[in-house]
């Protein structure tokens, strides 16, 4: 065979090892399609939420003679403080007050109830636990209007009518089966070498649960208490029929200060909408993160 014939194989070249999140990683970044649908998406849920915000923060400074006419997406002609000032001085304060009181101790309940029976049925392999617990998710099936008279009846017998307490029970009994479903969730996300590592340590169940299961589970708190503290804040419902005087009355039910037989003052029923929002807003800015994260480990492993 010539030697003119053989040919010598070519070196291969390879490209120079990048390091991870070096310039290579970080030029894919940059080159990524956009996604218009999903950016229009955005831009239109945005529209749907900001447009009725906007609507009722400018209606809330109109003046009640120029409320009923003209476009309602115009800024007012002549924004007025006026109607806040109204709601402020005819018992807001009264009405905050005991929306606060009922949101607390639903949350407290809650909580008290839902961590030790979700730690419960993630811990416990008996029968028993595992039947209490889907039968206790059946509660997420229930409406409150389909008990709403059997629970008058028992409060009336109690002898809790027409008091916060008669609003705060049924509220946490409503609010437990979906703060267990997420509290659950979460609790499985909690690995068994954990567990097992402190009880090699000689921990007790009680010793567990506090400095285990609690602090892994802030997110999944963090969600309930939020969620727990929104149906009391909005809940309308067990306020109207298990209240009858202005002492226990709270935000929800201060709104028909507003409403009388010979027309409504929408300036100032919105502006108190505002102003009952500006709490659960300020909850939302300081625990989003945290509620975020407990949402998203709700479906568990």
């Amino acid at each position: 065979m010539p030697h003119d014939t053989l040919r010598r194989p070519r070196p291969v070249r390879t490209a120079p090892r990048t390091p991870a999140g070096g310039p290579a990683r970080r030029r894919r970044h940059w080159t990524r399609r956009p996604n218009p649908i999903a950016g229009l998406g955005s831009v239109l849920w945005l529209v749907v939420v900001i447009v009725p915000i906007y609507a009722m923060i400018s209606a809330s400074l109109t003046r009640q003679d120029e409320a009923l006419g003209g476009n309602a997406l115009k800024p007012p002609a002549h924004p007025t403080l006026a109607n806040y000032n109204t709601v402020l001085h005819n018992g807001f304060g009264h009405l905050l007050l005991n929306t606060v009181i009922v949101a607390a101790a639903v949350v407290a309940i809650v909580l008290l109830l839902c961590v030790p029976l979700s730690y419960v049925a993630v811990r416990s392999r008996t029968f028993w636990s595992g039947a209490s617990f889907r039968l206790f998710l059946l509660g997420v099936a229930i409406p409150a209007q389909a008990v709403v008279v059997p629970l008058y009846l028992m409060i009336a017998k109690l002898n809790l009518y027409d008091s916060l307490l008669a609003v705060v029970l049924p509220t946490a009994a409503f609010a437990m089966p979906v703060s267990v479903l997420i509290l659950t969730g979460t609790l499985r996300d909690i690995s068994e070498e954990m567990y097992e590592a402190m009880a090699l340590d000689g921990a007790s169940t009680t010793r567990m649960l506090f400095q285990l299961v609690v602090p892994m589970a802030k997110g999944g708190i963090s969600t309930v208490v939020v969620y727990a503290a929104l149906q009391a804040w909005n809940g309308f419902l067990f306020p109207l029929i298990f209240t009858q005087s202005d002492g226990p009355r709270v935000l929800t039910l201060g709104l028909f200060n507003y409403v009388s037989q010979f027309g409504v003052n929408i300036p100032a029923l919105l502006a108190s909408v505002v102003l009952s929002g500006i709490p659960v807003f300020a909850v939302y800015l300081v625990a989003r993160r945290a509620l975020v994260g407990g949402l998203m480990g709700v479906g568990g492993k």
